[in-house]
């Protein structure tokens, strides 16, 4: 294992990175999708650095397939945007771009500083970049070029350890953004890794702090969840860390009354879900599972008089507030649970028409017509 190091204000050389080779790492350059590994080579190309960075790392180390590539840089958005015909600078809070490949999207992020505030985008080096990252796991950049894995936080040994260690400081880290207590949850029940104590304190103190969250980050949040192939044990776990009433709390005000067993249909219909091998973009099978028993016991309780598509529709909107998913997803889901749920009517059987008797008549002679 190589070391990286730089200096102190007053000149002391200081430890800044461990670097693994390609002989310490599992991970091979065939393993990143060709279309990152253009973009890093052009990057390079073009005088800058570039490294596969954050969640595709650590899938691939814990034996994953990454669903995503996404790239760190020291290229600022529009030296990028030159490079790269096929994309598009996104983003107000923090400058983005995004290269496009057909449908696929690769997104490329500049380096970010310790000191950006508010809607300033302000740009740092990879050493500043690594203390913007959330978790350990996170943190971690790899070179494609000569498949080597930068670790400036510990990540590598995290990974090994199985645990969930958050980067900045836990009076900040939660206070700072609240969405990251849900992800801290979701890689602890997706990869099997434990949170520490401390970690896990922290969040169910700070539990409230989600309800101030923008609805639209939370139900981007929600999709991942439901495509991870892991959401029954994710949602359990949000559940019991008294996250879920402040994420859909509908939904957990359903659990903790458990009328009729839901709890146990509901994680059932879940974990059925997941087997199925879920995609991130199959948002309305997403849906489907997760309103499924709702929609149905909202039917069934009304007995003689079976609810039309529209209050349905109607239902699942409430149950999914404050989450804001698009119409269209949420319409495509409940038409499926209607479907399925509405009584079949007898189908009409057609009567067969009569053949026509005119060939089993015998044929007779015509008369001659006297004159």
């Amino acid at each position: 294992m190589l070391v990286r190091y730089g200096k102190t204000k007053d000149g002391a050389a200081v430890k800044r990175a461990e670097i693994y080779t390609k002989q310490e790492h599992p991970i091979r350059r065939q393993d990143i999708d060709p279309d990152a590994v253009s973009i890093i080579l052009r990057l390079k190309a073009a005088g800058h650095t570039a490294y596969i960075v954050g969640g595709a790392i650590r899938d691939l180390l814990v034996g994953k397939v990454p669903k995503d590539f996404d790239i760190a840089t020291d290229a600022h958005p529009r030296q990028i945007k030159r490079l790269f015909r096929n994309s598009r600078i996104i983003g107000r809070r923090f400058r983005l771009v995004h290269v496009y490949f057909g449908s696929k999207v690769i997104e490329v992020s500049t380096f970010r500083s310790l000191h950006a505030v508010g809607e300033l985008n302000q740009y740092g080096t990879i050493h500043e970049d690594v203390l913007r990252r959330d978790f350990s796991l996170n943190a971690l950049y790899y070179c494609p070029v000569e498949e080597m894995i930068i670790d400036y936080v510990g990540g590598v040994k995290d990974i090994h350890s199985k645990v969930v260690r958050p980067i900045i400081p836990l009076k900040q880290i939660f206070v700072e953004d609240p969405v990251r207590m849900v992800r801290a949850v979701k890689y602890s029940a997706m990869l099997g890794f434990s949170l520490p104590f401390f970690t896990r304190r922290m969040i169910q103190k700070q539990a409230p702090l989600l309800a101030e969250c923008s609805h639209s980050r939370l139900t981007e949040e929600l999709f991942k969840i439901l495509g991870s192939g892991s959401a029954a044990i994710t949602l359990k776990d949000l559940y019991s860390h008294k996250l879920l009433r402040y994420f859909l709390p509908q939904l957990d005000l359903r659990l903790r009354e458990n009328k009729n067993d839901f709890s146990d249909r509901f994680f059932r219909t879940m974990e059925g879900y997941d087997r199925s091998n879920p995609e991130l973009e199959e948002r309305d099978r997403g849906l489907v599972a997760l309103l499924k028993d709702y929609l149905e016991d909202l039917n069934r309780e009304q007995r003689d008089v079976p609810l039309l598509f529209k209050d349905l529709y109607v239902a699942a909107k409430a149950f999914l507030s404050p989450l804001s998913p698009p119409n269209r997803d949420v319409d495509q889901a409940v038409m499926m649970i209607f479907r399925e749920t509405r009584p079949k009517k007898p189908r009409r059987r057609r009567r067969k028409k009569a053949k026509a008797l005119t060939s089993e008549l015998p044929e007779t002679p015509s008369e001659p017509v006297p004159v």
